[in-house]
């Protein structure tokens, strides 16, 4: 992957953080409802991510930079209590939640579905 792909990444990355950011309407809930991942999702990669490349950076710290303040401060400013049909769809699409956990297969992400023999898929530009 070229220095080019890489900056437009993470350029990408920077600008769907600010926008998270700005929308603290948005409850995470709601989010993994519809895409199966949320805020903290992203806080565990950035944090895995970290690790990777062997950055002390603690979860906390990886909450801090998604959320733009420590999550326990956004909770209590943003977090609304999540309705028994919120919970109820969550339970329903834990299926087609993202994986987060630090084992073994969380590296690299995943060949678009194109590349697996699946359906078209747009992967990252080459440049």
């Amino acid at each position: 992957m070229s220095s080019l792909s890489v900056q437009i990444e993470a350029y990408a990355f920077r600008q769907l953080v600010a926008h998270l950011q700005w929308r603290e309407d948005v409850q995470n809930i709601d989010i993994m409802n519809l895409a199966g991942f949320c805020r903290n999702c992203l806080s565990k990669w950035y944090h895995a991510g970290a690790k990777v490349y062997g950055a002390p950076l603690d979860y906390e710290e990886a909450c801090e930079r998604v959320y733009g303040e420590p999550y326990s401060q956004w909770k209590k400013k943003h977090q609304k209590e999540s309705s028994q049909e919120q919970l109820a769809l969550y339970k329903g699409s834990k299926a087609k939640h993202a994986r987060t956990d630090p084992g073994p297969g969380l590296g690299p992400p995943a060949a678009p579905p194109a590349a697996r023999g699946g359906g078209a898929a747009m992967g990252p530009p080459r440049l």
